[in-house]
């Protein structure tokens, strides 16, 4: 799980031909309107090793995960 502003959401990380990808989600339990618990993907990116992800990347991901909060889905 990430920290500070991206508490709450997940991480899954890989790395493949010189890239890091990651994909980023959150886990909701007992969701009677998505049939149980769910995995919702919000999104991802994919940037060099050892370099920073752009913060752009990060709002819009946070900017996902409140949209599902309020809405219960993402539109982008």
């Amino acid at each position: 799980m990430m920290h500070g502003e991206m508490a709450g959401i997940y991480e899954v990380r890989v790395q493949d031909t010189g890239r890091n990808h990651r994909l980023f989600c959150i886990l909701v339990r007992d969701a009677a309107d998505l049939g149980g618990s769910s995995i919702i993907c919000l999104g991802g990116l994919s940037k060099p090793p050892r370099q920073a992800a752009d913060p752009k990347s990060y709002r819009l991901i946070r900017k996902y995960r409140a949209e599902f909060e309020r809405h219960g889905l993402v539109v982008n």
